[in-house]
């Protein structure tokens, strides 16, 4: 991938530092405190997560109805459509759905499609059926020269099935100055396991599921793996490198494997977590289902508020509208509302669009444009942002930064403010600055071993070396009430994150989320009439495509 620097960069360096700001264009009158509309914020939350919307999963009837309330909403702001004068850019989707009957055996034991193991295929072919194919264990499956680490190494994975841990060695040993400690890294992710083991030639890959370094439990994959798998339309090359077969396998069920391996799973673990490791497992897989494939466009919603004076110059607000739909097999409530998640992100989107346009409309617009991207298939692994970084409606060169609202907070105001993964960009500082006006201090986030840097649709611009930042809520509840209240509404969405219960609530209290809209709007409000370009510091993993701009000062020199 080519350097990308920022315009500014080099030759206007002393242009480009935070404080070198523009006038709001056309201010005769003087711009007024932000005010958020709470009830317009909880309205759209409820609406969005109503059950009438059917779980919002891509390509569904919840679908169509996401699309009209978004672009409704966006043209009544009076903001443009992005994609060829309309809100809706295509997204070529295909959704592969393994049927549930499925005949599953390893190492001889029989296993239980949902309750010991899933599977699917993301194949056009029909079905499955694997006979006698090896297992092999590989380690965390990681291949990262930068870390001297390859659990793959002299090991031909030719017609063989791959079986992962869960997250990168770094969870396991904290304290061994391995990649990056308890924070999890890219290798950590269950999408990364996948496509190294497609790019090593393996047949499958399994993933033995365990909740402290997965940082969900097995619910949260049984609902999310099953019933229609969605991803993007690839080319056939693309298409036929990747694994027959893919899924996860319970910590009990792998267990199991091992012992009739005549191998401890714990044991090789914690060997696994000091060195690489591939080893044989000397037994074999058969797999057989049917699977089916079906085509489909599916939508980002992409709205623009234009600049006026460097529109050519973009911030993008990214959050996803789809959850996961509904389920006609389950007993009682099968609708899936992703109140939380991500009803609440799109909601603030949307407060935070409406704030910007009415100062616009007063005479107040930002010197650079603003475009909201409210995306499909974050769910199914990322794929609406995927899809728009790779078909950028706006140039990523002339893309200043991207921020991320994804699952808002209903406990309350707090005293601090959660950027997570913080330490990456100086884009965090127009965040950092905005939350001290509210007298709250930016922290990074409790669980870095979740990778949630990695899991949220900022990180498809992150890849391509835009600065992007997902952020909100915090750890600490402002007073003793709210602390209170935080327990209690804690232990009500127990469980909730990816599950049924996840709906709306008329006793969430959203005024910590209020706050963290405010901080948004502020940090857009400053980044949009600047000069400033921020880049990602020395030392992470995108500093080399948009550096920070003290190394562009030592280079210039």
């Amino acid at each position: 991938m080519r350097r990308l620097y920022p315009v500014c960069a080099l030759a206007m360096l002393s242009a480009c530092s935070p404080n070198s700001a523009q006038p709001d264009a056309n201010s005769s009158a003087a711009l007024k405190p932000v005010q958020m509309n709470e009830a317009r914020f909880r309205d759209d939350i409820k609406n969005l997560s109503s059950d009438e919307f059917e779980g919002r999963a891509p390509t569904t009837h919840g679908e169509k109805l996401t699309l009209d309330y978004l672009s409704k909403a966006f043209a009544e702001m009076g903001l443009k459509g992005a994609y060829q004068g309309s809100f809706l850019q295509p997204v070529p989707m295909v959704s592969y759905t393994a049927y549930d009957a499925q005949q599953i055996s390893l190492a001889g034991l029989p296993l239980t499609y949902r309750k010991d193991i899933v599977l699917n295929s993301r194949h056009d072919n029909g079905g499955i059926n694997i006979e006698n194919a090896p297992l092999v264990f590989v380690g965390y499956g990681v291949n990262a020269p930068e870390y001297g680490w390859n659990d793959y190494q002299d090991v031909d994975m030719k017609g063989k099935i791959a079986v992962i841990l869960v997250n990168d060695p770094g969870f396991a040993r904290p304290d061994s100055g391995k990649f990056n400690g308890k924070a999890m890294t890219y290798y950590g992710r269950w999408s990364y396991k996948f496509e190294e083991a497609s790019r090593q030639g393996a047949l499958g890959a399994l993933i033995i599921h365990d909740t402290e370094p997965a940082s969900y439990p097995w619910s949260v994959v049984e609902n999310s793996w099953t019933g229609a798998q969605q991803d993007l339309v690839l080319s056939k090359a693309e298409q036929d490198s990747r694994v027959q077969v893919e899924g996860w396998l319970t910590l009990d069920a792998a267990t199991q494997l091992f012992e009739k391996a005549g191998l401890s799973l714990p044991t090789l673990m914690a060997r696994a977590a000091d060195s690489p490791i591939n080893l044989p497992l000397e037994q074999t897989a058969n797999i057989a289902f049917k699977n089916k494939a079906e085509y489909a466009n599916s939508y980002n919603v992409v709205a623009t508020l234009p600049g006026t004076q460097q529109a050519d110059e973009q911030i993008l607000f990214t959050g996803h509208w789809d959850h996961i739909g509904k389920d006609d097999s389950k007993e009682g409530d099968k609708i899936y509302n992703g109140a939380m998640d991500n009803a609440s992100g799109i909601a603030g989107i949307l407060e935070i669009a409406r704030q910007l346009a009415d100062n616009a409309k007063q005479g107040h617009g930002l010197a650079r444009s603003v475009t909201f991207i409210a995306t499909t298939g974050e769910e199914q692994g990322l794929l609406g942002s995927r899809y728009y970084a790779a078909n950028p409606i706006y140039p990523i060169d002339k893309t200043v930064a991207v921020l991320n609202l994804d699952s808002t907070n209903i406990y309350g105001k707090t005293k601090d403010f959660t950027i997570v993964g913080k330490g990456k960009s100086e884009l965090e500082n127009y965040l950092v600055d905005a939350a001290k006006q509210q007298n709250r201090i930016a922290l990074g986030e409790k669980n870095p071993a979740s990778g949630g840097f990695f899991r949220s649709d900022h990180f498809s611009f992150a890849k391509l070396g835009v600065p992007a930042v997902f952020a909100g809520g915090g750890s600490e509840p402002i007073d003793a009430a709210t602390a209170s209240y935080k327990t209690q509404m804690q232990a009500t969405m127990k469980g909730c994150y990816h599950n049924v219960c996840d709906e709306y609530h008329e006793d969430w209290d959203l005024s910590g989320a209020i706050q963290d809209l405010e901080v948004y709007y502020q940090a857009t409000r400053t980044l949009g009439n600047s000069l400033d370009w921020p880049g990602y510091y020395q030392g992470t993993e995108f500093n080399s495509l948009r550096p920070a701009k003290t190394e562009l000062a030592t280079a210039a020199k």
